[in-house]
């Protein structure tokens, strides 16, 4: 039996199998290889990404990622939007320096900010609908915002603590100098 694969536009990337065959999470079951979209495996999506294949089972672990599609002997398959989804990851880490409990929320956040916008957009969405679409909307970003400024204040305290040890250093460097002289 064939299954033939179509994108879903309504979540993230994933991909819906149109046998009638039923999958936990939505995930594909891939019966015949060539069918449909290309999924990568595990190694090609660690490669592809720069993460180690352990790294993408931990992401997995915790929810980050869903790959979008099985084999039925159980490999994870991976879409594009998967491997988006993991430099995502990995920039919030390298970026913001949030670790993967905040990262957890930002992609949650980013999540049901995509649901709003199609919810939003939808021509059936009434004007009231809308307004409270946009307010929640606002109190994500606001949310977020302050999560980001906190860490910049943060970083700032950093870097004025390595500024004063960097002062404290030449400082000694300058005294050292004078008095060999």
């Amino acid at each position: 039996m064939k299954s033939a694969l179509t994108s879903s536009s309504s979540k993230r990337g994933q991909l819906v199998a149109e046998s009638t065959r039923s999958v936990p999470n939505g995930l594909v079951l891939i019966e015949e290889p060539d069918a449909g979209p290309h999924l990568l495996r595990i190694g090609e999506a660690a490669a592809r990404t720069g993460v180690s294949e352990r790294a993408l089972r931990y992401y997995q672990e915790l929810d980050l990622i869903i790959p979008s599609g099985k084999t039925p002997g159980g490999m994870r398959r991976y879409s594009e939007a998967d491997l988006a989804r993991v430099t995502r990851i990995r920039e919030l880490q390298s970026l913001l320096g949030l670790n993967l409990e905040e990262i957890a929320v930002v992609l949650q956040n980013d999540d049901r900010i995509a649901k709003i916008r199609e919810l939003y957009h939808d021509r059936r969405t009434e004007i009231a609908e809308r307004r409270r679409l946009a307010r929640e909307g606002l109190a994500i970003q606001e949310d977020l915002r302050a999560m980001v400024e906190s860490k910049r204040a943060a970083l700032n305290t950093f870097l004025a603590d390595l500024d004063a040890h960097i002062d404290r250093i030449r400082g000694l460097l300058q005294e050292s100098g004078a008095k060999n002289l």
